[in-house]
């Protein structure tokens, strides 16, 4: 493709990324929107023999969050550069899905890990032009937490003012789907009904809970571990809800420009982050603590023991995006009324990783019949 229509085409995303969102504007962690330049990638070993690939670096993104957790890794601990060779890993973080997913439209990202939502709004409103998945991350990590005084019992919610992240997003489908289920009634614009359902940022939430504004909170980890730690009670884990007890979290997703453009590349980042997440399988105390320590440097400050000892264990680290989980995701917000129909079809491309998995000698995943023709 031209120089020139590769610029007419970012732009013309960029345009797209700024219209009003299906599913509004969401982040699975709901904390701010700048992108800062992550420094740990410093310490990334790169041999000076190293070979260069088809890019002289690639820019990756993520969240400094748990659910992150491959990412926050395999970029400080040098998995990914490792395989990257003489290629630069160049990371970036993001606190929030619409300035990741604008990043990868504008062209200064080309690989990035976020939640199922973004991806899914990202890619309707480019009608399917601007991304792929090519990997899971993360399951898992959701739970809803109550204050143990006013609501004992799962009927007890009913009356009662329950948080969500933000509007449309991951956990406020989930609870406006689990909330129809019961035969309850809120209406998903306003939030109002038989359960107020109370749209609140995550960094805010533990004041709210604490304050007594709010009764509870459907939210990702570790926001829940931190209500909990403020005297709150789990009364449900989403991974209940789920066949298999898994539901995807967090993807990987790449722009289809660089894609295209650099596929070895991709590969190579691919098979980084299967090697990190079969480094945290079989290390789990220290991979917490790896991940503690890159959220330490990201933001200045560890988590708390009480804090991360119980979200750590809720989150699963995977390779497999958990393909159909994504559209039953997408299936109850079309239910919900908070977005049209959407079509998917082409939403994922899996063959790098498959390539990758086979050579592994680890199991080939699926795409629910979402996947590149």
């Amino acid at each position: 493709m031209p120089a020139t229509t590769r610029t007419t085409l970012r732009r013309s995303l960029v345009a797209a990324a700024a219209l009003p969102l299906l599913i509004g504007a969401l982040a699975s962690c709901g904390y701010g929107s700048d992108a800062k330049k992550d420094a740990s990638a410093d310490k990334a070993p790169i041999a000076a023999d190293a070979k260069k690939l088809s890019a002289p670096e690639v820019r990756i993104g993520y969240f400094p969050n748990l659910t992150h957790a491959t990412a926050l890794i395999g970029v400080k601990d040098g998995h990914i550069q490792k395989e990257l060779g003489g290629t630069v890993l160049k990371p970036q973080t993001f606190n929030a899905g619409p300035s990741e997913i604008e990043a990868l439209n504008g062209g200064s990202l080309d690989i990035g890990f976020i939640g199922p939502s973004p991806s899914i709004n990202a890619y309707v409103k480019s009608k399917g032009k601007n991304l792929r998945i090519i990997s899971g991350s993360a399951s898992g990590g959701v739970k809803l937490v109550v204050n143990p005084d006013k609501i004992k019992t799962l009927d007890d919610l009913k009356g009662k003012r329950i948080a969500t992240p933000q509007k449309g997003n991951t956990q406020d489908v989930a609870l406006l789907n689990w909330i129809s289920e019961k035969g309850w009634q809120v209406d998903p614009e306003s939030g109002k009904g038989d359960v107020s359902v109370v749209r609140t940022d995550n960094k805010v939430t533990p004041d709210a809970f604490k304050s007594g504004s709010i009764d509870g909170a459907w939210v990702p980890e570790p926001t829940a571990s931190k209500l909990v730690s403020q005297g709150g009670s789990v009364l449900l884990d989403e991974t209940a809800l789920w066949p298999d007890k898994k539901f995807v979290i967090t993807n990987v997703i790449v722009s289809q420009t660089f894609l295209a453009e650099h596929p070895d590349v991709v590969e190579a980042v691919l098979r980084g982050t299967v090697k990190t997440n079969a480094w945290i399988g079989a290390n789990p105390d220290k991979a917490k603590d790896a991940a503690n320590a890159a959220l330490e440097k990201l933001s200045g400050k560890a988590l708390d023991a009480k804090i991360i000892d119980p979200a750590w264990p809720s989150i699963a680290i995977t390779n497999d995006p958990l393909a159909s989980t994504l559209k039953t995701q997408s299936e109850w917000a079309v239910k919900a009324k908070l977005i049209d129909q959407p079509d998917l079809a082409g939403i994922y491309d899996l063959k790098l990783l498959n390539k990758v998995l086979k050579a592994e000698g680890q199991t080939e995943v699926s795409d629910a019949g979402l996947g590149v023709k």
